[in-house]
């Protein structure tokens, strides 16, 4: 990446370095592939980092861990590589640069390096890094445990008021019922994608385009094909690829978003999916950033968008309210079906239970099994969502102790925002219209 600047030199060393000690592949278009680096979309030419021999190797064996050959692939890697010089540089960048961007890129590097550390904790190089810090790296506060009565009490009342729980059934036994009335079909899911992106794209068009620039309004928000997959440890996996170009090189914003084939769905909870994982949640996020980056309005941070960050804190929180910012509405009574509110509270529910899950497994040291039976029992998540949320996601050294407390954090923190600020200031700011901002940068720019 000669001649494009050190920092930008740094950025992407110290996000593909960081992306491929865990095993990462940010060109692989299948969530199955890809891991911290959502995208890269800036048609720069790839780092070192990314395309060195060594990096291969180490992503072949899956990323660090204390096997003997990992070890020697993490060893030969950082010999040749220099991530934590490149992630120490964008951390000093950022306090040098100062303002909105400078304290955007320090907390970048702030997580950035906490996930180093926890990289050498896998490998058996370091000491175990806290609960505590990883939580505060990436929301800027420190763990707190979910409280799920208030929604749970709100799934009790819509289901009684439409006659859905038998006198004597228990809570969960109703939710399981319900959902099981309105499964949505696997063969169908691509069709039904397709029918609620136009829905929900037409109401992000009549309730949130009108507060985006007008530069802005041809920009694809929903460029996405939907995928089933088999055997994956996640739901779903929005893939932002952004690297198709039209004759006169502007990008086509482009996008896959792949399903478990073994996920258990209601019609109303995928409709709130679609709404999270493409518009107006993350593809419109994305496609905007896109946009921004490539007409000059914003640095290259904007087109190499990671996990486990601040950054991504925020774009859970715009995702998650997704459904009531197409709707034009701040409040979930306010939406005008009641299927959509119980699927819409069962979501937030599910992303109360990632919270849970973390807190248990690494703060109370609570066993997986144990885990599993507090998500299904209290927070009215499916059989799969439990054992997935308490083993492959909840106990990974990773993803259970920054990721699964962000999805919370910048839920409440989005909900908040939009309730106290009118959407003509707010919804610019949540997709970058005026600086890209994370989830604790926001409040800067809102009090300036």
């Amino acid at each position: 990446m000669e001649g494009n600047g050190s920092l930008t030199q740094d950025l992407a060393t110290a996000i593909l370095g960081i992306d491929t000690m865990w095993g990462g592949d940010v060109m692989n278009p299948s969530g199955m592939g890809r891991f911290i680096a959502d995208s890269w979309f800036s048609d720069e030419p790839l780092p070192a980092a990314y395309h060195h021999a060594a990096a291969a190797r180490l992503r072949v064996l899956g990323g660090v861990s204390k096997s003997a050959e990992a070890g020697a692939a993490l060893d030969e890697y950082l010999a040749e590589i220099d991530v934590k010089g490149a992630i120490d540089r964008v951390r000093g960048s950022g306090e040098a640069l100062g303002g909105l961007r400078g304290r955007y890129l320090s907390g970048l590097g702030l997580c950035f390096g906490v996930m180093w550390d926890l990289a050498l904790e896998v490998a058996d190089r370091g000491q175990p890094v806290a609960f505590q810090t990883c939580v505060t790296a990436v929301t800027g506060s420190g763990p707190v445990p979910s409280s799920p009565r208030e929604k749970v009490e709100q799934v009790a009342d819509l289901l009684e008021a439409r006659h859905e729980r038998l006198k004597g059934e228990s809570l969960l036994s109703a939710i399981d019922s319900w959902r099981a009335a309105r499964l949505v079909p696997r063969r169908s899911i691509p069709a039904l994608g397709e029918a609620f992106i136009a829905q929900l794209d037409a109401l992000t068009v009549k309730n949130v385009l009108p507060y985006i620039p007008k530069e802005m309004h041809a920009v694809p928000r929903a460029n996405v094909a939907f995928l089933p997959i088999e055997n994956a440890w996640f739901s779903g996996s929005m893939n932002y690829l952004g690297r198709a170009r039209k004759a006169d090189g502007s990008p086509e914003y482009e996008a896959s978003y792949e399903l478990n084939a073994a996920l258990e769905i209601s019609v109303p909870e995928f409709q709130q999916l679609v709404s999270h994982e493409v518009v107006p949640g993350h593809v419109t996020t994305f496609a905007y950033l896109q946009n921004l980056f490539f007409r000059g309005e914003a640095g290259f941070e904007a087109s190499v968008l990671t996990m486990n960050t601040r950054a991504a804190a925020l774009f859970e929180g715009i995702a998650n309210n997704g459904v009531l910012m197409a709707h034009g509405v701040t409040a979930i009574e306010d939406l005008p079906d009641v299927d959509l509110r119980i699927g819409l509270l069962l979501a937030l529910l599910q992303d109360d239970a990632k919270n849970q899950s973390a807190y248990l497994t690494w703060k109370e040291g609570l066993p997986k099994d144990e885990v599993a039976r507090v998500l299904r029992n209290e927070f009215l998540v499916s059989e799969e969502r439990a054992d997935k949320l308490s083993g492959a996601w909840g106990q990974h050294p990773l993803l259970g102790r920054m990721y699964l407390p962000a999805y919370r954090f910048g839920t409440e923190k989005v909900a908040a925002l939009r309730r106290e600020h009118p959407p003509e200031e707010i919804l610019p700011i949540l997709y970058g219209c005026r600086g890209v901002v994370d989830v604790v940068t926001i409040d800067e720019m809102l009090a300036a």
